[in-house]
């Protein structure tokens, strides 16, 4: 994770009858190396992303957020618009999908917090009003409100799925128990990749059907400019993917062209997205989590 420093020796030149002491060189001071990460680490990097994903889930499905026992002692807030959160599903199918999907982040969450035992942080502050200010910087017309109907839940569902994927894609080379965890953190991939491609496939079907309501054209629209502005946020924290599949009808899959292995992103990278986009090393806090992330993973470097 960091590179040691070099220590340089003293060079000591002695001519023929020369008894002057030889010159002494200051050694360069040996810069201490970063702590490796830890599994831990790595998991309660995961467990934050799986308190947002729960509090936007759970809120658009019931109306309320995890329970005090989920969300562990010394919990931050969650911000929710002032408006309300649950909901009103005009498709009985759309409810089932926020329910279903409701349910395994909550799982998820109880999983990583009984893996991680006493390590495990509590959630952090969390504003689910930020969704406003990510379709700004999206260039989505309006107010953006994800709670206002089936179709605006389901894009802001898009914002979250794809990258939890590419989270999950992207630490995995990072544990070091692969026996005890590689298992479960691949498995939670899938189950997010899943409601990714649930996201993606009503979205795109919506609005390729025969007559579109104007509700299923702006959600294709506006997941098109989530994933453009999720791609330069990406590129500007280190080349590793170069953009994201556009959702089509014929593009329902999020993985590259020439072997269709799905996209992965750094920390550095994730973090970017979720504080809003601030570029740059340093970044802390803002977007969805107002205060920053708990645990070491919380602060860009790139």
């Amino acid at each position: 994770m960091a590179g040691a420093g070099i220590t340089a020796a003293a060079a000591f030149i002695v001519g023929c009858n020369n008894s002057s002491p030889a010159p002494t060189q200051t050694p360069t001071p040996t810069p201490s190396p970063t702590p490796a990460l830890t599994d831990a680490d790595i998991l309660n990097f995961a467990l934050n992303l799986e308190y947002l994903e729960a509090e936007y889930y759970l809120y658009a499905a019931t109306g309320s957020g995890l329970s005090s026992t989920d969300a562990g002692s010394g919990a931050g807030t969650t911000i929710v618009p002032s408006t309300g959160t649950k909901v009103a599903f005009a498709d009985k199918y759309l409810l089932q999908y926020a329910d279903e999907i409701a349910q395994d982040e909550l799982n998820h969450v109880r999983f990583l917090r009984s893996a991680l035992g006493s390590a495990a942080v509590p959630r952090p502050a969390i504003d689910l009003t930020f969704f406003v200010g990510l379709a700004t910087a999206a260039k989505i017309p309006g107010t953006f409100n994800p709670f206002s109907d089936g179709y605006s839940f389901l894009t802001g569902a898009f914002v979250f799925e794809d990258v939890g994927v590419t989270a999950y894609l992207g630490a995995a080379p990072l544990i070091s128990n692969k026996a005890s965890y590689l298992g479960p953190a691949a498995g939670i991939m899938g189950t997010e990749a899943y409601h990714a491609a649930e996201i993606r496939t009503i979205i795109a079907a919506g609005a390729a059907s025969a007559s579109p309501t104007a509700a299923q054209t702006a959600a294709l629209t506006n997941a098109n400019l989530i994933s453009a502005l999720r791609g330069t946020i990406s590129m500007a924290s280190g080349n590793m993917l170069a953009a994201e599949s556009p959702v089509s009808i014929g593009s329902i899959v999020a993985c590259d062209s020439t072997n269709a292995i799905a996209f992965a992103r750094t920390t550095d990278q994730v973090l970017h997205i979720v504080y809003g986009g601030t570029g740059g090393a340093g970044v802390s806090m803002g977007g969805f989590f107002p205060a920053g992330l708990n645990g070491t993973i919380k602060t860009t470097t790139t």
